[in-house]
């Protein structure tokens, strides 16, 4: 039998980040919940999500979370792994950073 998957949604620093991850418990930390073996998705093609890739940059040699517990909104155990994703906790809209371009001229 596969391991459960969990969707994790958090506040951290003003956004609300949505996670996966194969392990949730309490921690041994008091006040705090433990969240290990964040999955994220690995693509060799040439689509690249952005948010993927920053949440993968920020939290991918990390063995271990922990939340403290008031920082969590929402634990989910889900079928399948959807899209990870930042929001900002005011209007909910995604984060997403902008393709890069070059200056326009003057």
């Amino acid at each position: 039998m596969a391991k459960p998957l969990y969707k994790i949604v958090f506040h951290n620093h003003g956004k609300v980040y949505e996670l996966y991850a194969r392990h949730v418990a309490a921690s041994g930390i008091w006040g705090f919940t433990e969240v290990g073996e964040l999955v994220f998705d690995v693509h060799g093609g040439v689509v690249v999500d952005p948010t993927e890739e920053r949440l993968q940059a920020e939290f991918g040699n990390t063995r271990v979370l922990h939340l403290p517990m008031q920082s969590i909104v929402r634990v989910e155990e889900v079928e399948k792994k959807g899209q990870s994703a930042i929001r900002d906790a005011e209007s909910g809209e995604r984060v997403v950073t902008p393709f890069p371009l070059p200056a326009k001229p003057r």
